[in-house]
């Protein structure tokens, strides 16, 4: 199956603080049928940095983020289109936003935790096995506060939270 031609009403940019109530909007419903984790406002407005919206118009269609997690590795996060703009290409764009972001970074490795293995694998991220950072690295992430770096090292007290979902990688 592939993606519906993209329809191009939207543009892709980086968030702004004023987009947080939107991306909130666009959160609930995942966080409702607990296939996100919930966010806090603050949060949001904390790592606005990392985020690239889809807007048509006034309006967000989607969003995502990149959280960098180490000197070579980022990670993809709270990526979502709402439902009514799925299979336009809103999805690939925002990907491919934060793929170029994470090449201006440095970064070689992108890591995804997700339940939509055929949208990440049509972009050339692989499913992964639980070690693909040397000890060292892995102990130094092991001092990260942050859930995210928690489950991409597959950590026990985080396994709650990822059940169903399939972690995989992609080299840029």
């Amino acid at each position: 199956m592939t993606d519906a031609p993209e329809d191009t009403d939207y543009e892709v940019r980086p968030a702004r603080t004023t987009d947080i109530p939107g991306i909130l909007s666009l959160l609930e419903p995942w966080v409702q049928k607990r296939i996100l984790l919930g966010k806090e406002r603050v949060t949001l407005y904390e790592t606005v940095q990392e985020f690239v919206v889809a807007a048509a118009g006034d309006r967000l269609v989607g969003c995502g983020a990149l959280h960098v997690m180490w000197e070579d590795l980022g990670e993809i996060r709270t990526l979502i289109v709402a439902d009514d703009w799925l299979h336009r290409g809103v999805g690939g764009a925002v990907v491919d936003a934060l793929e170029r972001k994470a090449r201006m970074l440095g970064l070689t490795r992108l890591f995804c935790l997700t339940f939509e293995v055929p949208f990440f694998a049509r972009r050339g991220f692989e499913t992964i096995g639980e070690q693909v950072v040397d000890p060292d690295v892995y102990s130094q992430l092991l001092r990260s506060p942050d859930e995210g770096v928690a489950e991409f090292l597959d950590l026990a007290h985080v396994k709650p939270n990822t059940l169903g979902n399939t972690r995989m990688l992609k080299l840029l």
